[in-house]
């Protein structure tokens, strides 16, 4: 394993892991004696609203050490992998950054490069909505070109539509457009990639106790300002636990299964991210949690 103490003040840092790993406290250890930002790399963090639902920095945090890309975009509006990657980028060229978050697309785009794909029409999407719907998944993926369908997850229906949102958009399949990604903007080669390997057991105690936290630190104070206009469509509605908590405190659900639901939804993501990260990050330096 990496000797942290030895990474040079000049190298940038990545660090990825499921959530509730203790990114956030490696990454402001780490910060000490640097000046680079933190950055965050987390797609739900970005969102205003819900700083404890989404474990953001506290106030305390961000005033130890500077932080960027944390809760910069309106609730009600979307954010891409395209437009985070737009949003790092001009951090990349002034004191080292340490780049943190649990999203996976962020750092792939960030060190192996985003194919620059156009945004999807509206009508194309509303299409495509519809046609998931009413004809299921295998006539979507039946209209998919051959090598598109070669590469993607054809049991993952998000991935299939977007794969013939891209095709009917542009009449080029997606795969077509990978294969002419341009160069990444931070080569695992020019930084150091850490990734968090969390114990199952302890990472699933320390998700229900963290929640705990969350619901007496101010979560549902959270969920009440914003449930007057919440709207589950929005983007940041996919934070874990918004949509649980905005029922309770609309009075349409009790405390216990909303608190119990959430905690199950966390443990079921951070089981997809450890997958994913397993499958996708073999280069990167792992750390065991707890070591």
């Amino acid at each position: 394993m990496t000797d942290l103490s030895r990474i040079s003040n000049d190298q940038p840092i990545l660090i990825a892991g499921p959530t509730a790993s203790g990114k956030s406290a490696l990454a402001l250890k780490l910060a000490e004696h640097r000046s680079g930002p933190i950055i965050n790399a987390d797609a739900l963090q970005v969102f205003a609203g819900w700083r404890v639902l989404t474990a953001r920095p506290s106030p305390e945090d961000e005033a130890l050490h500077p932080h960027a890309l944390y809760g910069h975009v309106p609730v009600n509006e979307s954010y891409s992998v395209g437009a985070w990657l737009r949003d790092v980028t001009p951090y990349l060229t002034g004191p080292a950054p340490i780049i943190v978050g649990g999203t996976g697309l962020y750092f792939r785009a960030l060190t192996e490069g985003l194919a620059e794909i156009p945004e999807t029409p509206p009508e194309v999407r509303a299409e495509g909505d519809a046609r998931l719907a009413d004809d299921g998944l295998a006539a979507m993926v039946a209209c998919l070109d051959h090598k598109t369908a070669a590469r993607i997850d054809l049991n993952n229906p998000a991935r299939v539509q977007r794969a013939w949102e891209v095709l009917h958009a542009t009449g080029r399949g997606l795969a077509d457009w990978q294969e002419k990604t341009p160069p990444p903007l931070l080569p695992l080669t020019s930084c150091v990639p850490i990734v968090m390997d969390a114990d199952k057991e302890w990472l699933n105690a320390r998700i229900e106790q963290r929640f705990d936290l969350m619901l007496d630190g101010g979560a549902l104070e959270e969920a009440s300002a914003m449930a007057e206009d919440f709207d589950a469509t929005w983007p940041s509605a996919k934070a874990i636990g918004a949509v649980e908590l905005i029922e309770y405190v609309r009075g349409d659900r009790d405390l216990a299964s909303a608190r119990e639901a959430s905690v199950i939804a966390t443990r079921q993501y951070a089981k997809r991210q450890r997958t994913w990260f397993r499958a996708r990050m073999k280069k990167w330096t792992a750390i065991s949690v707890p070591g």
